[in-house]
């Protein structure tokens, strides 16, 4: 019988040249890059040019890129007319959804519209598709799409607030989705990977990826930090009800990794901004309750905090609703989905791994008349 494990966690199923996850030595790598000299120096913009192209843009390779990103950004009239439609109480993961399924109908790939042009359509359009969606359901109005903005972050705040954007803000959320964009075989990922290895569509990989970062133990785990931790005014308050939920056994979200065992290698990078962002936010217990919830599941669990806590109070210091934390995280991980399904093509056999029976022996069928 083949060795069995939960979740297929410890088995390595592929090779990839994208990033190192949990490797001992390397912390977190992007094609080679620290994830910590990425986050510190970098832009988004270089860092999806990094995974979807294989090499970091020089100057005048970066201006190119952001300048096809603006001229992507627009939304097709009649895709535009199904967001309108879509209702208003829909989950905004399930809106990019179907977004992403409806523009592959629209602007389907082909010879002439290769795979890393749908990926940089995508990763343009991506913003304005929730944010239009967003502001016709919850503002009543439609958003007009402009290029003012000159980055990712700061169009997607731009298009949320309607005006100009705190620069804090913008490099707060740059830094998030730098974070966010490439992390090896996670779930959706491998569900990405899975489509793309049955030669099916561009469109139909990312919106498997889009399925399956739509689960709370996935990419879910940065609302569900956020509902926990608005619960409370003080740390002192948090204290109590933590250390109860514990005791019932409830799951606490943001903490531990199936990969990382010591530590999270984004957690203090992004805490560090939650940190900078609270001090100049009129919000002054968020920080100090998400401090207090840390220490406890470091006492009392041995968990550290991963990528999805600490990005919960960033994302609300920068003003974004709770419900739009996972699809940022979408905004992001379009970049390192796509590098893998170009990856995936490039040598690619079919998915197709073995299930350990755990059912009936073999038994005679009953004609239905004499079953009981």
């Amino acid at each position: 019988m083949n060795k069995k494990t939960g979740g297929l966690a410890g088995l390595i199923v592929g090779d990839s040249a994208i990033s190192t996850v949990g490797k001992e030595g390397l912390g977190l790598t992007y094609r080679g890059y620290s994830i910590h000299d990425l986050a510190e120096h970098a832009s988004f913009e270089e860092v999806a040019y990094l995974l979807i192209y294989g090499e970091l843009p020089n100057a005048k390779e970066l201006e190119a890129y952001k300048e096809k990103l603006f001229l992507l950004r627009d939304i097709p009239d009649a895709l535009k007319q199904v967001l309108e439609i879509i209702p208003s109480n829909t989950h905004p993961m399930d809106v990019l959804r179907t977004a992403c399924s409806m523009l592959g109908t629209l602007e389907p790939e082909s010879k002439e519209y290769a795979q890393q042009d749908i990926a940089d359509r995508l990763i343009a359009v991506t913003p304005a598709i929730l944010l239009y969606w967003f502001q016709f359901h919850h503002q009543n109005k439609r958003i007009k799409i402009t290029n003012d903005e000159d980055s990712i972050a700061s169009h997607f705040l731009y298009l949320l607030h309607g005006k100009k954007p705190n620069p804090e803000h913008v490099r707060a959320v740059d830094v998030s989705l730098i974070l966010y964009a490439e992390h090896e075989f996670n779930a959706s990922t491998f569900a990405a990977r899975v489509t793309t290895s049955t030669e099916s569509d561009f469109y139909s990989a990312i919106v498997s990826g889009i399925g399956a970062l739509r689960g709370p133990l996935h990419g879910g785990a940065n609302e569900a930090a956020m509902q926990l931790i608005e619960k409370f005014k003080t740390p002192d308050e948090a204290d109590t009800a933590v250390r109860i939920m514990l005791t019932n056994k409830s799951k606490i979200m943001g903490f531990g990794h199936r990969v990382y065992k010591i530590s999270d290698p984004r957690s203090d990078i992004i805490k560090t901004w939650s940190e900078k962002l609270s001090k100049s936010s009129a919000d002054k217990h968020l920080y100090p309750v998400s401090e207090r919830i840390e220490k406890i599941m470091r006492d009392e669990k041995k968990l550290f905090p991963n990528l999805d806590f600490y990005s919960a109070s960033t994302y609300h210091y920068c003003g974004i609703p709770t419900a739009l934390f996972t699809p940022l995280f979408v905004m992001s991980r379009l970049s390192g989905w796509s590098a893998h399904i170009i990856e995936q093509r490039a040598d690619n056999r079919l998915i197709r791994p073995e299930a350990n029976y755990t059912g009936h022996e073999p038994r005679p069928y009953v004609p239905l008349k004499q079953r009981k």
